[in-house]
């Protein structure tokens, strides 16, 4: 009988009785089937109240048992790359009571982290990070002479990144006791297949084909050299024949599978060999379905990846009513119309098409567009290699993920001075996806690079401008930076205009106060100049447009003629008002005693998830943080004077 048939006989909810891994190791296997369809239940249930990841997660909901039921977590190490199929592991680590928080403030991540859970190893959100980790901390055990197991869970989008076969080099090298599970729902194994693979994935993990094949290696090295060479050949030739995995048996690892992912009967035996064994490092080949037994998400050409709130019975998500365009919808239809204009524009994401808005430019111009997989560092590079061929290439990528790709950006980009346009989506805080994911630190790495151009747009209209500024740009490097999000509902252009390199506009006029915007904080410092005015501050509000080159006439003259100056941007310290300080403080600005300057960054952490109007306001970077900000600096008697 499978697993799959045993029932309970009470047919007693299994899933409360179960507060870590240790309670599911208590229950016999014939139950693991109920648990984990209880499991999948769980996580649809709650990921419809908070949105989130579904997809990834309903895949790994039998896996996740398997490995928790196997090996002894939290002493053994699970590594989960990305994290975002880690809710059904949040459920089975004592985080079931709070799993309706994922993603909202004060509550759980929706990716493993360190601090929430000592069932948490190692925090992830990027991916291919697992294998790098898990081999650290498999070396780490080495050194201190434990025993503990190490298992890193990667997905097969995941293992398109260099730094996995880095780590993969690494650790075939130091033949470290490391398990790596290659998640993989990109395949599919036709029954008779998956039978005679499970059957083949038994016998190579299991002691008895290790040991025999072990000796049979050491009775191989005593022959002369040719035979020896040619009995390895072989014997690779014929388990790659069977199973698969010569590429990373060639990497080091001694590879098994691939097996079903979602039969218990197939994962469990296997688990168990491969726990049990000295060698190492072993890959574990498992095949699964991402929005696996959830109807709406397997039917969906995304598998419900990544969702909001939605109907359970229905799978029907809830679409809250747009104001305004989304910034990235904006930004990938402002690009195809300059690409109507320009056949030299080119479009490259790094395995987020749809995320960057290249998507509808590649149902325009499908060979013009290249997703390059979870390669950032690549991207920057074959971008770089586009654009001394005459080409204008448009490198669309998150800004937390463009951090990957600094070197290639210095050195391969704006060393040689190369017309590479970086679009820079999900610019500032993000919300729901944490610090992560936060666009925090662009304009502070790129700013101090010569020959790059910084811009932000203020609104979806500049957008609009900036995509033509930079299609227009080939005078070298130049960025632009956008949120996450919809736009402030502003009329739109038809056409986008090139901007003047390096010049700003007042937006509106005042004597006293001057508010000099970088980005989308230009809507709070105009309610924040409306609060002012009325309480008898003259404000003037300025859109920098550009943190690199800066507009010095404007930025002195706000400095001549107020007596407060104020910038703000949603940004890291060292970006924005950092260049307008050293700019006022190189021209003498600040000799004068009567100007008073401050800079408004976003706070000097980490900032948690949370709805972004929220994180703005905790960050001070709203109307109501602005205002304050203006009378702290005319100080307290001031203060007064005005409110009288």
């Amino acid at each position: 009988m499978h697993s799959g048939d045993h029932v309970n006989a009470a047919n007693t909810p299994l899933l409360d009785a179960i507060q870590t891994p240790e309670d599911l190791r208590g229950l016999p296997e014939g139950q693991l089937r109920q648990v984990a369809d209880e499991l999948r239940t769980e996580t649809i249930s709650a990921v419809s109240v908070t949105g989130g990841h579904l997809g990834a997660g309903l895949g790994v909901v039998e896996l996740t048992v398997a490995l928790h039921y196997v090996f002894d977590t939290p002493r053994d190490r699970l590594i989960w790359d990305v994290g975002h199929q880690a809710y059904p592991h949040k459920i089975l680590t004592g985080r079931r009571d709070r799993i309706r928080t994922l993603r909202q403030g004060n509550g759980l991540s929706g990716f493993t982290k360190r601090q929430e859970s000592e069932y948490d190893p190692f925090g992830a959100a990027h991916s291919s990070t697992s294998i790098s980790a898990g081999l650290g901390m498999a070396v780490a055990r080495d050194l201190e002479g434990r025993k503990n197991n190490v298992i890193a869970v990667i997905g097969d989008g995941a293992m398109s990144a260099g730094m996995a076969y880095e780590a993969m080099n690494n650790a075939g090298a130091m033949h470290s006791r490391l398990i790596v599970i290659l998640n993989d729902n990109d395949m599919s194994i036709a029954p008779p297949t998956g039978a005679m693979s499970s059957y083949l994935a038994r016998l190579v993990s299991g002691g008895t084909y290790r040991g025999l094949r072990e000796t049979a290696k050491q009775l191989a090295r005593r022959l002369p050299k040719f035979f020896y060479d040619k009995a390895a050949k072989a014997e690779e030739f014929a388990r790659g024949f069977w199973t698969g995995g010569t590429m990373f048996e060639e990497l080091g690892f001694y590879y098994v599978g691939p097996i079903d992912g979602h039969n218990l009967d197939h994962l469990l035996p296997i688990l168990k060999n491969v726990r049990d064994s000295e060698t190492g490092p072993i890959l574990v080949h498992v095949v699964t379905k991402k929005g696996k037994g959830y109807a709406p998400a397997e039917e969906a050409a995304d598998k419900y990846h990544g969702v909001v709130t939605f109907d359970v019975v229905t799978g029907a998500q809830t679409k809250a009513k747009a104001n305004a365009p989304s910034y990235t919808k904006v930004f990938g239809e402002s690009l195809i119309k300059e690409a109507a204009k320009d056949d030299k524009i080119v479009a490259i994401t790094a395995a987020m098409p749809s995320g960057t808005g290249i998507d509808q430019f590649s149902k325009e111009f499908p060979a013009r567009t290249f997703d390059v997989g979870i390669a950032e560092q690549h991207a920057v590079t074959f971008a770089a290699g586009m654009a001394t061929e005459g080409y204008k290439p448009f490198c669309a990528i998150y800004s937390t993920f463009m951090q990957r790709a600094y070197d290639q950006i210095v050195h391969d980009v704006a060393i040689q001075n190369l017309p590479v346009r970086f679009a820079l989506d999900r610019a500032g805080l993000v919300g729901a996806d944490g610090p992560t994911h936060a666009g925090s630190f662009d304009v502070a790495y790129l700013g101090c690079l010569p020959n790059m151009v910084v811009m932000a747009a203020a609104d979806e209209a500049e957008l609009v401008h900036m995509v033509a500024t930079a299609a227009a740009y080939d005078a070298g490097p130049i960025a632009f930076r956008y949120p996450r999000g919809e736009g402030v509902g502003v009329d739109m252009p038809e056409q986008g205009v090139p901007l003047a390199i390096g010049k700003g506009r007042i937006v509106k006029e005042g004597s006293r106060i001057a508010i000099l915007s970088l980005g989308t904080r230009l809507s709070e410092a105009l309610k924040a100049a409306e609060e002012l005015e009325a309480r008898g501050l003259s404000t003037t509000v300025a859109d920098a447009r550009f943190a690199k080159p800066l507009d010095e006439d404007l930025i002195l003259g706000l400095a001549r003629d107020h007596e407060v100056l104020v910038t703000i941007e949603e940004g890291s310290i060292g970006g924005f008002g950092s260049y307008v300080l050293q700019l006022l403080a190189d021209k003498g600005a600040l000799d004068r005693g009567t100007l008073k300057v401050r800079t408004m960054v976003l706070p000097d952490i980490y900032q948690d998830h949370d709805k972004p109007e929220r994180m703005y306001a905790k960050a001070g970077l709203d109307a109501a943080g602005i205002v304050t900000k203006v009378f702290e600096t005319l100080g307290e008697g001031e203060s007064r004077k005005v409110r009288a």
